[in-house]
């Protein structure tokens, strides 16, 4: 069993998806955008955990409806035998209700497939380096499937008021920026912006950014 970035710092990652053209696309975009390989590929979640609990990869992306096993079974079973690889869910369907049953399931990352390779590789490296990443526009669905009464998981979670520098870069997370561009946007010391995310994590009580995002939005916070 191998694990961590490859030499040179190359991040290493596992690419599922069930159709052979497009993995061959994005490997290649992903070889375009250099700092980036791709360890193993698999065509279902099943061969797809397995080749994740082999190679432990930076990153595995992941597509959601295939046959057999499907990408939020994979999900579900990663996060069942306690694997800590980040998952960036790449697919075609936005619809609402998909969306928020991966992001439960563990995902860290949401993008549709038709995202420019600049915005695939920054998704990967912000997950790789421990953040989420979620495509705005699939974030903008998210509230209005959040306003209609689409369900959360512990909807009834203590959360704390926010200050309106903690609202900011709360923004700012949703959108997909890292602690990095958050400080650029702001202003502000790279650690200052770790700071406020930390806080916000404690006080929307959840232990990630994107679940941070989702709860916020059920509470009305980023409205």
């Amino acid at each position: 069993m191998t694990g961590g970035p490859g030499e040179g710092g190359v991040l290493r990652v596992v690419l599922v998806d069930d159709q052979t053209l497009v993995r061959e696309g994005i490997r290649s975009l992903l070889e375009i955008a250099g700092g980036l390989e791709v360890v193993a590929e698999a065509d279902d979640g099943e061969a797809g955990v397995e080749e994740v609990v082999a190679h432990v990869p930076d990153v595995v992306l992941l597509d959601l409806r295939m046959p057999g096993r499907d990408g939020l079974w994979a999900l579900e079973e990663l996060r069942e035998r306690g694997c800590p690889v980040p998952v960036l869910v790449l697919t075609t369907f936005d619809d609402d209700e998909l969306v928020l049953r991966a992001l439960r399931a563990g995902a860290a990352g949401y993008l549709l497939k038709d995202v420019t390779v600049e915005q695939l590789a920054a998704a990967v490296r912000t997950l790789a380096a421990g953040g989420t990443y979620v495509q705005p526009a699939v974030t903008a669905r998210l509230l209005r499937a959040v306003r209609a009464g689409g369900a959360l998981p512990d909807d009834e979670a203590f959360v704390q008021e926010l200050t309106a520098r903690e609202t900011e870069v709360l923004r700012l997370v949703a959108q997909g920026c890292s602690n990095r561009e958050i400080a650029g946007l702001l202003h502000l010391a790279e650690g200052t912006v770790k700071n406020h995310v930390s806080q916000v994590l404690l006080k929307l009580d959840t232990r990630d950014r994107t679940r941070a995002v989702l709860r916020a939005l059920h509470h009305g916070l980023l409205s």
